[in-house]
């Protein structure tokens, strides 16, 4: 029984590790520990297998926060979150795409580790005060006021969230298009004067240390790119983190997987492309095949 109801839950524990983490590896080693301390546990006693799973997770997860944070501070370059391939039909669920895109996990990693947990599984969960408290170990009053510091806080930096759609799609495939004849104004054309471009290569491949703001900055960055990238350059369209993306393959095999935030305005539903995301870091992509089941 116990085997069965952590199954049954998983899809939603994975969810909660990986917004807290921003990692699908350490998500999976968090849903490995919370198991066996699931499995040890006096389950006839427990009321709500749902939050008390929660519970768990979130107390393996923030215990792998707390001790990742150092290697972040030691990244060499920008870090971006361990992209995840996404089912098409998980944009349908506004709230929890939302709460996996690079866009919001980037803006969850200037949170603490009890305010991201906090948010995590107040605002996107919908538990309540007193089982986030469980969660976490502090005092209902004490979770009421980090919960109202945190919303304020991803509020202020939060942008609109467009879900993946045929036209974003479309508009990414223009993209690639201009990108790799070197057509910068219709690079431009496409992006958002703000967009911004981070790219993750870890240190282990060669990627752009800083992240790169503003349309002509970026056009001819992501034009040069091109110009440069090794023979056999391939473009497959996928969405992952619920937002249209494209694994870039060479004749050595995979070598980025791009997402692409949009945003879209009255005058342009399809939306300008506002975030592009490249992460070349090897140990990320190892898992990209695998498709996630999300859910809250």
């Amino acid at each position: 029984m116990s085997a069965e109801l952590f199954t049954e839950y998983r899809p939603l524990l994975f969810t909660i590790a990986y917004e807290i983490l921003g990692s699908a590896s350490d998500a999976e080693d968090a849903l490995q520990e919370s198991y066996l301390r699931w499995a040890a546990a006096d389950q006839g006693r427990v009321d709500n297998p749902r939050a008390y799973l929660a519970q768990i997770v979130t107390r393996q997860s923030l215990n792998q926060l707390r001790a990742a944070r150092h290697r972040r501070e030691e990244y060499v370059g920008s870090w971006l979150p361990e992209p995840i391939r996404t089912e098409p039909d998980a944009a349908e669920d506004v709230v929890l795409a939302e709460s996996v895109s690079m866009a919001m996990l980037l803006v969850l990693e200037t949170l603490g580790p009890d305010e991201r947990a906090v948010f995590v599984l107040r605002e996107v969960f919908g538990f309540s005060h007193r089982e986030v408290a469980a969660s976490i170990g502090k005092s209902e009053a004490a979770v009421r006021q980090i919960a109202h510091r945190a919303k304020s806080h991803v509020h202020a930096r939060r942008r609109r969230f467009a879900p993946p759609t045929e036209e974003a799609q479309a508009v990414v495939g223009k993209f690639l298009t201009a990108a790799v004849t070197g057509d910068v104004q219709a690079l431009m054309d496409l992006m958002a004067p703000d967009v911004v471009e981070i790219s993750d290569g870890g240190g282990k491949v060669s990627a752009a240390r800083r992240p790169i703001v503003g349309r002509d900055q970026v056009a001819r960055f992501m034009s040069g790119l091109t110009r440069l990238a090794p023979d056999g350059l391939r473009f497959e369209p996928a969405v992952f983190n619920n937002v249209p993306s494209m694994l870039v393959h060479t004749d050595n095999g995979l070598d980025v997987v791009a997402m692409f935030e949009l945003t879209a305005s009255d005058t342009d539903p399809a939306g300008l492309i506002s975030g592009i995301y490249l992460v070349r870091n090897p140990d990320k992509l190892a898992a990209v095949d695998r498709a996630r089941t999300l859910a809250r």
